[in-house]
């Protein structure tokens, strides 16, 4: 059972084995040991048993891997924890056999309002404060494909539009475009004719049940719906079924919306490679579309859905909604309820909508949110959005240190700035908390995911992933295993701290105008939970792009809120869409 000391270190220098590994260099060399299977320590060691008939930690492998981490144990002290940690082995094993599903939350709970925010007093009513305007049929069936939520609503309403023939227009546009732009993974088009039918019914009875009654949609293919295939983007959970129905899209049934299709996401939620291939950005197709809200990012900016619902853990809506230039809401962690989505971090993930504008996603967002039993993170927090207040009542900081710097797009984010001057008033700079260090934070990320996903790598299913990379999952789930526990408390810890020492930076002011990827700021506002949204404000020719080629980059700036204020962010966001037409613009690929 012993292994070879100076090949062990070898071995561990050769993973990259940091002076913080010590448990998972350790069980490393416990595995190679009682594996005998010949595989390196890449595969083997996770993917094999560690308890075995008898496996038993040693004090030299104690030494070993104490020598990696930087410890220092005497002979005595290295013999007692082998003997220690050899008694653990059985339990690890007898609580793998039991199993997880991957929707079941840990004990451990997170509460963005660690950081001493409270959440608002309700007032009433709550909602959106839209008035529907009476507005004529768009004269093609592309205006009318790139109509807005508001104006779509009306025409509904008024019976200038039927739900069906929306329904059909928005399944026409996928089929015509997924060629090229490959954003849907499956189509659900027997649930939304159905649901189509039934809205044209109940607006024809005059049971009109609000801004989203009858209009289509289409859904991040991380939500369940009963009857349909939930893939993942992921190719072991291709067939992949589950018998439920996420809480988002019951609510958006319940406001009379109509999901057409599941869209793309990267593979597990990360980038926009799935099974399927590649899902493609409308405004330059040799292009990904970002991700791993992929599909939902794409088929808006394509026309061929008006709104979608992503989600993000780590920049999954914002980026996406960058490169197809949409409008994204990353809602307050809790606001919006889980259940049904996979799970990559019980800490971090949100769902959001992701729209032609913040006019769009406030109305969507004023559907799905709310507190669910079925999600323990979930809570009730007031949303009073009025697209014609006064915005200059907001306290408007913006991040002074990243205007001042010099990138691709910073010209456009100043112009942005100036139209949000010329709206609020006084724009105060703010900068966020320089410590504690944002990166060493988000490896709580990588370890919540990879114990989301321990069966995948358990048994070697990882390997079935189309993305083997350094930057890819199995490669991160893999090397995540090695974070000993002592180290993602501290981790956590330090998170703790991080959120309050933000949440007295937004002390004095209401928003955050901030260059969308400017320094920690996506990182650090997901950790904290905090509200934001991303809008598109430039479309920039592509380098090396010929002089006439319609292609372009969509950029966009980000407007961050205090937690439990998403209205705020959504309505200088509209005010700011209503000076400019970025918003509007339709991708070269109609």
């Amino acid at each position: 059972m012993m292994v070879d000391r100076r090949k062990f270190l070898q071995a561990c220098g050769t993973l990259g084995l940091s002076g913080t590994l010590f448990p998972g260099a350790l069980y490393a060399s416990v595995r190679e040991a009682s594996a005998g299977s010949g595989k390196g320590l890449q595969n083997g060691p996770i993917r094999s048993p560690i308890s075995d008939g008898g496996v038993e930690v040693t004090a030299e492998q104690v030494e070993a891997a104490a020598e990696i981490a930087g410890l220092d144990f005497s002979k005595e002290e290295s013999t007692m924890i082998a003997e220690e940690l050899t008694s653990a082995l059985d339990g690890y094993e007898t609580l793998r056999e039991v199993g997880l599903p991957n929707s079941q939350v840990p004990a451990l709970m997170f509460d963005p309002r660690v950081s001493g925010a409270k959440i608002p007093t309700s007032p009433d009513p709550e909602g959106v404060d839209l008035s529907l305007d009476s507005v004529p049929r768009p004269k093609s069936e592309e205006d009318l494909a790139f109509a807005g939520l508001a104006k779509l609503a009306s025409l509904l309403r008024a019976q200038k539009v039927s739900s069906v023939e929306l329904t059909e227009l928005f399944l026409s546009r996928l089929r015509q475009y997924d060629d090229t732009l490959e954003a849907v993974i499956t189509y659900t088009e027997e649930r939304a004719m159905d649901a189509a039918r039934r809205a044209d019914e109940e607006i024809d009875a005059g049971d009109w049940r609000g801004p989203l009654h009858g209009i289509p949609y289409g859904a991040k293919d991380l939500l369940a719906i009963e009857g349909y295939p939930t893939t993942w983007g992921a190719e072991p959970y291709k067939k992949q079924t589950i018998d439920e129905t996420a809480t988002v899209v019951q609510k958006l049934d319940e406001a009379g919306a109509v999901c057409i299709a599941k869209l793309s996401l990267g593979a597990l939620a990360w980038g926009d490679v799935w099974f399927g291939g590649t899902t493609k950005n409308p405004w330059n197709v040799e292009q990904g579309s970002s991700g791993s809200s992929a599909g939902p990012g794409s088929a808006v900016s394509a026309g061929c859905v008006p709104f979608a619902i992503g989600s993000e853990t780590l920049g999954s809506i914002v980026s996406p909604s960058t490169r197809n230039g949409v409008t994204g809401h990353r809602p307050t962690f809790g606001t919006v309820s889980r259940h049904g989505a996979m799970a990559l971090s019980w800490t971090m993930d949100k769902l959001g909508p992701m729209a032609r504008s913040a006019l769009d996603c406030a109305l969507v967002y004023d559907a799905i949110r709310g507190i669910d039993p079925e999600d323990p993170f979930s809570v009730e927090a007031p949303f009073v959005m009025n697209p014609s207040s006064d915005v200059s009542e907001l306290r408007v900081g913006f991040l002074k240190s990243a205007f001042e710097e010099d990138y691709d797009g910073a010209e456009a984010d100043r112009k942005a700035l100036a139209v949000i001057r010329d709206l609020a008033g006084d724009v105060v700079p703010v900068e966020w908390p320089e410590s504690p260090p944002v990166g060493p934070i988000l490896k709580t990320l990588e370890v919540e995911a990879a114990a989301a996903f321990d069966d995948l790598t358990r048994n070697g299913l990882d390997d079935q992933m189309v993305r083997q990379e350094r930057n890819a999952w199995p490669h991160v789930f893999r090397a995540a295993r090695l974070v000993p526990a002592v180290e993602f408390l501290q981790m956590n810890r330090h998170r703790a701290e991080l959120m309050k020492r933000t949440h007295a930076a937004l002390k004095n002011v209401d928003v955050v105008v901030a260059p969308t990827y400017a320094g920690s700021t996506l990182g650090l506002t997901n950790l904290t939970g905090h509200p934001c949204v991303c809008l598109p404000n430039e479309f920039a020719t592509v380098e090396d792009a010929p002089s006439d080629s319609p292609r372009r980059q969509p950029r966009s700036f980000t407007i961050i809120g205090r937690l439990y204020h998403d209205a705020d962010v959504l309505r200088l966001a509209h005010a700011y869409q209503e000076r400019t037409d970025f918003h509007t613009r339709r991708p070269p690929i109609q």
